[in-house]
């Protein structure tokens, strides 16, 4: 398996020159690096005007392995290739390092990168990648990676810390500048150290700060004190959309190893090659991270399937479109409450004054999911919130849960299935946002309530429970040493005045039939701006938007939640006949309740009845596609969705048979598809909520032709 490694973007506050006068005191040897035992130069080559400079060198080292391995391998000391490019014009340098040692068992091979920082021509960036596939080794392949991934890491988190040590070591020698190169100066004058000027350097060019951070804009906005403020200032972030700065990291997302740091940058980087769509927020990517150690094909895996659920129910919009029905205002005896004192958000139940019974009653599973999902939501955003307030990284919350009153009736069963049913859910979309539980005065009846709901709480949530007894919080080791002393709810012996809901039994004229709560679930989940369909072989799901000014713009955003389809958009003077719903198409084998509508007649003919408008795009499953199409002629457009025929060289040409053979091929050719359209004026494309500018999108290979005829006006994207 080829292990690989991404490093973020380290920053040197101090221009390139004198970062590659540092660097190259790290040879011939580097007392910072033990290992580093010699390297030899074998090739060197400088141009005539002195502004390139390739040098090759043949590094020697001793790495730390067992030595009953090295007796098996033969060698005392690994040989490595290092190529070096030193390009003084346009001020960057390359190095490209391969493995000399066992190069036909193992294949080590490194790149680096130093360069001008974007924002600051007196600042010097500096990128890493490297990969490790080993394909043999005695049998011992596992002990070697790991071995060269931990002497890996080690030599990457040192890396910084030595060019910072000779850049230090320069500033006592008096070489604070050495000028640019020009192409008047003399080869000997820019390739020998010993010709460095002391003169004082020109004034520096103030940093400018991005508009946008790093990664997210509201991480750099409304930043709630003067000291974070003077944070951001003196260590300027920047971001390519696919790039992270380490500055930015340790800043919002905490320390990390560079492993760690090297999944995040990958798994991101994945996700806006392959998904479709806005991009999450670092901290979630990371939060799905740690839940399961890092793994990167895990972690993508839960991740990609929160997203596709986010999605289907509308969850970024929920702090927006969801309202606390009144009985859950006066009922629900949950809130939130200043923070800890890690300056994580604080939110406080109080369970055993809750009437779970009468709150199912009286609104339903759903809606008490729903209400949960905004808390959650919520507890999100506070944690950003305090990150900019405290400067310094806070992803998750302490809840505080009051059980004094838990008794029988909180184990009515379908209350206890709608508890589980939401452990269920915020466990599979909201991960390590939990830093601490602390629950208080729990009863004898805990143990029974602990039994059921423990096998569905994950073993590292598990692992951040503090469970008191009675009044055993209030001692040394209890509530005092996670949450301050003035905000310790009065309630709970403090002077701190609470506005949790008090609750108490739900008045039964409050609640309400099975029939109304059912009504009530599908209400909830089915309000939606999207819309599904289902695409089968041989029968596309079309829709038809009707446009009476040319030059209006036509946006859609759809998921391929299964299956892969073909996109077309196709234009007709004349409206077709009203949707017939055929969603087996030739097959003739009726499914009711399937959303399939086809408007396009089997006798219309292509370029005379109707014509396609833009070039078809194939779309696989689990993609998210944005775009947008100017139109530009009055008439009916027609969006089609068409099942993806496998290629004539792979297809299997299956002899017709009975009708439940026929039903089965035809359950094998299903896709399905989440959609939303919208059509606006020309003017009013640029701001609109579905002009998508805020994802991380790509011109659409769709709107090639509308791009080239209406540059000006065109907007049309298309995420992956």
């Amino acid at each position: 398996m080829v292990q690989k490694y991404q490093s973020p973007v380290r920053v040197y506050k101090q221009p390139f020159e004198l970062v590659m006068a540092a660097y190259e005191r790290r040879f011939p040897t580097c007392h910072l690096i033990p290992m580093f035992v010699a390297s030899d130069v074998t090739n060197e080559e400088t141009s005539e005007d002195g502004s390139s400079h390739r040098i090759e060198r043949r590094c020697t080292l001793d790495v730390d392995a067992p030595r009953l391995l090295k007796r098996i391998a033969g060698v005392d000391y690994v040989y490595f290739i290092q190529k070096n490019s030193l390009d003084r014009r346009e001020r960057t340098l390359h190095i490209e390092s391969h493995n000399e040692t066992f190069s036909n068992r193992v294949i080590i091979h490194e790149t680096c990168c130093y360069s001008v920082h974007p924002e600051n021509e007196e600042w010097t960036c500096f990128e890493q990648s490297a990969s490790l596939d080993i394909k043999s080794f005695f049998g011992f392949e596992s002990t070697v990676e790991k071995i060269a991934m931990k002497q890996y890491a080690s030599s990457i988190k040192k890396g910084k810390e030595i060019i910072e040590f000779y850049l230090k070591e320069l500033e006592d020698e008096g070489i604070g500048y050495i000028p640019r190169w020009t192409p008047s100066s003399s080869p000997q004058a820019v390739t020998r150290p010993t010709s460095l000027s002391t003169s004082p350097p020109a004034p520096p060019k103030p940093a400018t700060i991005p508009s946008v951070s790093v990664c997210q804009p509201s991480e750099s906005k409304d930043i709630a004190s003067a000291a974070t403020a003077a944070t951001v200032a003196s260590s300027v972030f920047f971001c390519p959309p696919d790039k992270l700065d380490a500055d930015y990291i340790k800043r919002y997302l905490g320390d990390l190893t560079p492993l760690q740091e090297s999944c995040l940058i990958r798994l991101r980087k994945w996700l806006q090659e392959t998904h479709k769509g806005k991009i999450p927020k670092d901290e979630h990517i990371l939060r799905f991270l740690r839940a399961r150690d890092f793994n990167m094909d895990k972690a993508r895996e839960i991740l990609c399937q929160s997203l596709t659920w986010r999605k289907q129910h509308q969850v970024d919009y929920l702090l927006e479109t969801w309202s606390s029905p009144q009985v859950l205002q006066d009922y629900y005896t949950g809130g939130w409450h200043h923070h800890d004192k890690d300056g994580r958000p604080l939110y406080i139940l109080r369970l055993g004054h809750m009437d779970t019974k009468g709150l199912v009653r009286a609104l339903g599973e759903e809606s008490l999911l729903r209400h949960v999902l905004s808390i959650n939501e919520e507890g999100l955003r506070r944690c950003e919130e305090n990150t900019k307030v405290f400067g310094q990284p806070i992803s998750c919350w302490t809840c505080l849960v009051d059980l004094e009153g838990l008794n029988m009736r909180h184990l009515w069963r379908p209350g206890v299935k709608a508890l589980l049913r939401i452990i269920e859910v915020v466990e599979a979309n909201y991960p390590e946002t939990l830093g601490r539980l602390l629950i208080l005065r729990a009863p004898r009846v805990f143990p029974v309530l602990w039994t059921l709901v423990s096998p569905f709480i994950d073993e590292n949530t598990r692992k951040k429970f503090l469970i008191y007894a009675g009044n055993d919080y209030q001692g040394p080791g209890g509530l005092v040493d996670y949450i301050d002393k003035e905000v310790i709810p009065d309630f709970l012996g403090g002077e701190c005045m609470c506005e949790v809901p008090e609750g108490g039994l739900v008045p039964k004229s409050m609640y309400r039939t099975p029939e109304e709560l059912e009504n009530e679930d599908i209400r909830l989940w089915t309000e939606t701006i999207y819309q599904s369909a289902s695409v089968f072989k041989g029968a596309p799901h079309e829709v038809l938007i009707e446009i009476i000014d040319a030059s209006s713009v036509i946006t859609w955003d759809f998921d391929i939640c299964k299956g892969d389809v073909v996109f077309h958009i196709y234009h007709s003077k004349r409206a077709p006949q009203l949707p017939r719903k055929d969603p087996l198409g030739a097959h003739g084998i009726a499914s009711p309740g399937v959303n399939n509508v086809q408007l396009i007649d089997k006798s219309w003919t292509l370029g005379q009845d109707y014509s396609m408008v833009e070039s078809p795009l194939t779309c696989k499953e689990g993609e998210s596609v944005q775009g947008s199409h100017i139109t530009r002629w009055p008439g009916f457009y027609i969006l089609q969705w068409r099942f993806h025929n496998m290629p004539a060289c792979a297809a299997t040409n299956l002899p017709r048979v009975d009708d439940v053979l026929a039903t089965l091929q035809v359950s094998s050719h299903k896709c399905k598809v989440m959609f939303y359209t919208e059509v606006l004026g020309s003017e009013d494309f640029r701001g609109s909520m579905t002009s998508l500018e805020s994802s991380h999108s790509g011109f659409s290979q769709l709107s090639a032709a509308t791009i080239s005829s209406n540059q000006s006006q065109s907007s049309s994207m298309i995420s992956r």
